[in-house]
């Protein structure tokens, strides 16, 4: 480059003589390979303190950064090799503490980067995942009451003692454990595409097995493969909404999805409504899932895999760089939509291809243990405590038993309660909606926050209703609405959001996997565990349980959890490792 009139001084580099902070020094070279000489040098330069902030004040300049990122020269992504991984790390730290992140995208990328047309199936097939999770939810409330009842069961052994409705209940929840054990193994190996093309085909299979089921045992055999499709769905579903969509709106769509689960709930309901004077009512309420899977299947088969599964495997060293890196550029086209320009795709996957790279790390297959350390460690902190906390405050009990719950209340018609039911169904939709169009706006902790303070007060309504005013139906039916309200504004839709966007890249897939474990872990034993713990403490004990773990839980939140409201992933993971 000796005499290159595009550098920033007439000496070529390593000898810069142009004044430390001048604009000329700042300004970048019109020429790449120049680029790429003085920012290495100038970030290897630690006799030159200078020089090191000047490389930052480039690293972290939105416009010229992305300059280089619109390049598909090879320059730009060894451009930090040799570099040891701490040093890179701290120096992207210090360029995003001063407020503008290299990652982040500039204003014409940010309005032109995705048509909304081309969002709707890439979000609609996996979302059938989480609706076939909340499908039997909401089906099984309905199928308790039938399965039980001497004159609808059309069965001999409709008489369950507590211990086998629980597992009728949370027998999916069991399959769902061992499908997030299973997605951690496979998820990154698969890929979030076909993960959710195997989630399909055990929904399908499992509510086949559970539909025409002849005893207890097979109808339990049934649920537990029907979980395995719920623990896949779940992981991969988050997963590639969240690496497929564009940032400024991931948090709707990821939102979105449990909109989904809710709108399961209600069909579900619905299903326990029209079918719950039926003989034998109970096998169509869980048969009806099946076509609904078949179109889960079919659609995942078309759609192309995460753009990011594609990179992440390009940095593992599964398949040539270029190769992967060019089918991630053909994918992410394709769910942006024809009518993109082809340089603000290529921008967004070599933007998240050299996050990547820049880490020393990112070489190879991640191990078990790397999901407890560093970002990773406190990402599944945050991740795990928030799925945790989203069951232990009840929400599996309210769900699975709001019919059975409406019953003691004094709704005592089966069919009375099944209609409630439907209406709470509606209700969490309705209330869902405003999570969807409100959480890219105001933020993932402001929802949380007053979500959970308003389920702290719904537990206390029902504990006051269970303790002194049980002739008055009416205070659990605003008690369960208030619950019902608050969740889906805040734990319902916002922890799989947050656990969908706050894991590394790296370790998304396993990290995801461990949170989602939980998750059903929580759910399998409060709902197994309800039925029991009621009979013996009363519903006022057990509700006063919850209410203080909903105590715990608003503490967790104020003072643990993050605000990632209008970040990328990529930005996301930094703002982790800075802690």
């Amino acid at each position: 480059i000796t005499g290159c009139s595009c550098c920033c001084s007439s000496p070529p580099l390593p000898t810069c003589s142009s004044t430390m902070g001048s604009s000329s020094c700042l300004s970048l070279p019109q020429c790449q390979a120049c680029f790429g000489l003085d920012l290495r040098y100038r970030l290897s330069n630690n006799s030159q303190r200078p020089h090191q902030n000047n490389a930052i004040a480039i690293f972290s300049n939105k416009y010229e950064f992305k300059r280089l990122l619109r390049s598909t020269s090879s320059l730009a992504f060894p451009l930090f090799r040799g570099f040891p991984l701490q040093q890179v790390k701290l120096i992207r730290s210090r360029a995003e503490s001063e407020g503008n992140v290299a990652g982040s995208s500039d204003e014409t990328l940010q309005t032109s980067s995705f048509q909304w047309s081309s969002l709707v199936l890439p979000f609609f097939f996996p979302a059938l995942g989480g609706l076939l999770f909340g499908y039997d939810i909401g089906a099984t409330s309905g199928a308790l009451i039938s399965l039980m009842s001497p004159e609808l069961s059309g069965i001999s052994w409709y008489q369950l003692t507590s211990v086998e409705v629980g597992l009728v209940v949370s027998g999916s929840l069991y399959g769902a454990l061992a499908g997030s054990v299973l997605a951690f193994n496979v998820a990154d190996f698969l890929g979030r595409r076909k993960e959710l093309i195997g989630a399909s085909l055990l929904y399908l299979l499992g509510v086949t097995i559970t539909a025409v089921a002849p005893d207890l045992f097979t109808l339990l055999a049934g649920r537990l493969v029907y979980g395995f499709g719920i623990g896949l769905a779940m992981h991969g579903a988050p997963l590639y909404i969240a690496e497929t969509s564009p940032s400024q709106i991931r948090g709707a769509l990821v939102s979105l999805k449990e909109g989904f689960i809710v709108l399961g709930i209600l069909l579900g309901y619905l299903a326990g409504s029209v079918e719950i004077t039926t003989v034998g009512g109970w096998r169509i309420m869980y048969g009806i899932a099946a076509p609904i899977a078949l179109i889960m299947g079919i659609g995942m088969w078309w759609l192309p895999p995460s753009p990011r599964w594609l990179l992440l495997s390009a940095a593992q060293g599964k398949a040539s760089v270029d190769a992967l890196r060019h089918e991630a550029i053909s994918a992410l086209s394709r769910l942006r939509g024809s009518q993109i320009n082809r340089t603000a795709v290529e921008s967004e996957v070599n933007e998240s291809l050299i996050s990547l790279q820049l880490d020393r790390e990112g070489q190879g297959k991640p191990t078990f243990s790397e999901v407890f350390q560093g970002s990773s460690l406190r990402a599944l902190r945050i991740g795990a405590g928030l799925v945790l906390f989203q069951q232990i405050t009840g929400q599996p009990s309210v769900l699975y038993y709001a019919a059975s719950i409406l019953q003691s209340a004094g709704f005592s018609a089966a069919s009375d309660a099944t209609r409630l039911s439907v209406f709470l169904g509606i209700f969490k939709l309705l209330m869902t909606s405003v999570a969807v169009f409100k959480v890219d706006q105001l933020g993932r902790r402001p929802l949380l926050i007053v979500g959970i303070s308003g389920i702290v007060l719904s537990l206390f309504l029902l504990v006051t209703h269970y303790s002194f005013s049980q002739g008055y139906p009416i205070l659990a039916v605003i008690s369960l609405l208030l619950y019902v309200g608050c969740y889906q504004v805040s734990f319902g839709p916002i922890s799989w959001l947050m656990v969908s966007e706050i894991f590394p890249l790296r370790t998304r897939a396993r990290a995801l996997s461990i949170a989602v474990l939980v998750n059903f872990a929580s759910n399998a034993i409060v709902t197994f565990s309800f039925a029991p713990i009621q009979d013996l403490l009363g519903a006022a004990s057990t509700f006063s349980c919850f209410l203080v773990v909903g105590l715990v839980s608003l503490f967790f939140v104020i003072y643990y959890v993050p605000e990632t409201k209008g970040l990328s992933l990529e930005e996301i993971e930094s703002k982790l490792l800075n802690n």
